[in-house]
């Protein structure tokens, strides 16, 4: 008895979503008469295709592959190098390398793609580079690239890069400039990555109190933020509320 319940509520359900979808109205028969095994050929022909679009469905999805094989993007990108030693096979290598955290050897093959590359390469591979050496712990280096950039048309792209900076001057223990360049990005880039490291970089100074500011804005961020972007992000998210709340208690 529960499981005929259970069928007929399913097929309410995928009937309703036919209808309110304006989708083709023999599914509607399908639904009805295989009970079951309609409602599932339904929701694969209709329903999982509409959501494989988003954001959260390809994200899943990635996850997923590179859990059950997370060395298959490497290996493919190696054998592309392999083949023909080109920028562009030399950059996807080391954009899979990254992605595995393997930053040494993604900055390598970042260098050899700017090394084989027209003119020297372009900014995004450069820009790339500089955070595989900051990844990598090479602070000297990403700074050296990411003050020789040249000025983007994109102010998000100018931002990305200046909190880069910001962080391989942090690493170069050039405090005040570090805390200056987050504090004016905090004011710029959404989410609260730029707030966060500054509040982490006024505690590491002993300015405690100093950096209950940027984190009660990053606390009022955080409820704008859609699920997905808080979940993109959410080890720095607890560490703001959890370091907040000791501060405002202590």
């Amino acid at each position: 008895m529960p499981f005929v319940f259970l069928s007929i509520l399913v097929q309410i359900a995928c009937a309703v979503h036919c209808v309110r979808n304006n989708r083709n109205q023999m599914w509607l028969m399908v639904i009805i008469f295989l009970s079951l095994p309609g409602c599932f050929a339904y929701a694969v022909f209709e329903i999982f295709p509409a959501y494989a679009g988003r954001r959260e469905v390809r994200a899943l999805k990635s996850a997923a592959a590179r859990k059950l094989d997370p060395d298959r993007e490497i290996r493919v990108a190696r054998e592309a190098v392999e083949v023909a030693d080109t920028a562009a096979n030399h950059g996807a290598l080391a954009d899979a390398l990254a992605a595995a955290g393997a930053w040494k050897e993604a900055a390598g093959h970042y260098r050899n793609a700017l090394d084989r590359a027209p003119g020297g390469g372009d900014r995004a591979t450069r820009v790339k580079l500089a955070r595989a050496e900051l990844e990598a712990g090479d602070d000297v280096s990403a700074r050296a690239l990411l003050e020789a950039l040249p000025i983007s048309g994109s102010d998000s792209e100018n931002d990305r890069a200046a909190l880069l900076l910001a962080r391989s001057l942090e690493g170069c223990g050039e405090t005040a400039r570090a805390l200056a360049l987050y504090e004016e990005l905090g004011r710029r880039m959404a989410g609260g990555e730029a707030q966060c490291r500054q509040a982490a970089l006024l505690i590491a100074s002993g300015r405690r109190a100093e950096a209950v500011t940027p984190l009660a804005e990053v606390e009022r961020r955080i409820k704008r933020l859609d699920r997905f972007e808080r979940s993109k992000d959410s080890a720095m998210y607890d560490w703001a509320a959890r370091t907040l709340a000791e501060l405002r208690g202590g």
